[in-house]
């Protein structure tokens, strides 16, 4: 029997992140700094999904993301969804996009790289190659796997 009951409260304003995939819920919240916040943050871990699967969810109230946030998502969660709230109810929604670049996220893995020696921040241009996600470092110009964003944050 299906159990049509909320699983996780509503927030009144602020923004959802769903469609997580299962697993990768806390490296969003790493990847943004979500446990730093002085805001609510409800977080949803390997909630039922309508097909059978699981998903997880991050709700954070009063605070808004920029379609540029939004967009490096897509970097972890690539078909999750950003629903937009104000005053309980949806307002917008945010239909990830790949970005060509990110600034600033996470520290280039290659220890040689200026990066770590000078005051500039790390750049990486974005690739999609066969289903595979790499990132070129702006500077030391290394390829590596989108993997290690969630070994960096």
């Amino acid at each position: 029997m299906k159990n049509n009951h909320m699983q996780v409260e509503a927030i009144c304003n602020g923004y959802v992140i769903d469609h997580i995939p299962s697993g990768q819920g806390v490296k969003i919240l790493k990847l943004f700094n979500l446990t730093d916040t002085k805001q609510r943050v409800t977080v949803g871990f390997n909630l039922p999904t309508n097909n059978g699967g699981e998903k997880d969810l991050i709700k954070v109230e009063n605070t808004e993301i920029t379609k540029s946030q939004a967009n490096q998502l897509a970097l972890l969660a690539p078909n999750a969804t950003v629903n937009i709230i104000e005053n309980f109810h949806v307002t917008d929604k945010h239909a990830l996009t790949l970005p060509n670049e990110v600034e600033n996220v996470f520290p280039c893995p290659n220890s040689n790289c200026i990066t770590h020696g000078e005051p500039v921040i790390s750049c990486f241009s974005i690739k999609k190659t066969k289903g595979n996600i790499g990132l070129k470092c702006k500077y030391c110009e290394k390829t590596f796997s989108k993997d290690i964003i969630t070994e960096q944050v």
